[in-house]
């Protein structure tokens, strides 16, 4: 026999002894490694024990902090931000918001998030500042989608009326882009 069959042998052998010293196999007794009950399924009893067991481990984690998800220092190096989330705005309502109020000098705008803000502003034929704050939160062309918020100079409340005649100003002036573009 040449040393390299001897050795495949041995190997082979080993490998047997190794896995026979694991149990007596599948299904085919009560000790071993692969230990089961009788029927092969957990019993009702098992079953409620380890759902037992497992609300009192949670339980446990809440209470202690430890269910939280742990913080590296590689954790300050990974981009954890989704860069395929975007946010919808309205083409038309941000367009509109420009549009009737550009007596307003614009301090910053967001088309990201939809958020305009201006600064103090006389509107014409009118005496009284203000600053306007707009907010476009959906694409959809609706009402719901405009968040006007309004505020006087000397810090007065504005009243409603005011704020709400801003928004169905840009509302129909949105409503007059949009069909414009569709005649295109």
């Amino acid at each position: 026999m040449d040393l390299h069959r001897l050795a495949r042998i041995a190997l082979i052998g080993g490998l047997l002894i190794t896995l026979s010293a694991c149990g007596t196999g599948i299904g085919s007794g009560d000790s071993g490694l692969f230990r089961r009950d009788r029927s092969g399924i957990p019993s009702v009893d098992q079953q409620d024990r380890k759902a037992r067991a497992d609300a009192q481990r949670a339980a446990q984690a809440r209470a202690t902090g430890e269910d939280k998800p742990k913080s590296t220092l590689f954790d300050l190096f990974k981009n954890s931000a989704d860069p395929n989330t975007t946010v919808e705005v309205n083409k038309y309502l941000w367009q509109a918001s420009l549009e009737v109020l550009d007596f307003l000098p614009i301090e910053s705008v967001d088309p990201f998030t939809g958020v305009i803000v201006t600064g103090y502003g006389t509107p014409p034929g009118g005496g009284r500042a203000y600053r306007a704050t707009i907010y476009v939160q959906d694409p959809a062309l609706d009402a719901r989608s405009l968040k006007v918020a309004l505020q006087s100079r000397g810090g007065a409340a504005v009243p409603p009326e005011t704020a709400r005649a801003v928004e169905d100003a840009i509302l129909t002036r949105a409503r007059q882009i949009r069909i414009r573009d569709s005649k295109l």
